[in-house]
C-alpha cells in the first residue's frame, strides 16, 4: 500500500522557527549520546522542500 503524503504551507518566518526547532532537538539529543537519526531525516525534507506559489480561495460555508 502506498503511503500518503501530506502537505504544509509554510510562510518564511515558520519556516526558519521549524528549523530552528529541529536542530536545538537534534543538538540535545547528541548532548544526551542518544540517536538523531529521525530528527535529521525531517530537517532535511524541510530544508530541502520546494517552495511553490499558490494561491488560497475562502469559501464561505
Amino acid at each position: 500500500m502506498r503511503e500518503k503524503k501530506y502537505y504544509l504551507a509554510f510562510d518564511n518566518c515558520e519556516r526558519k522557527v521549524i528549523i530552528n526547532s529541529l536542530n536545538e532537538m537534534r543538538n540535545r539529543l547528541i548532548a544526551k549520546g542518544k540517536y538523531t537519526d529521525a530528527v535529521d531525516e525531517v530537517l532535511l525534507k524541510i530544508i530541502d522542500a520546494k517552495q511553490k506559489k499558490f494561491k488560497v480561495i475562502y469559501k464561505e460555508a
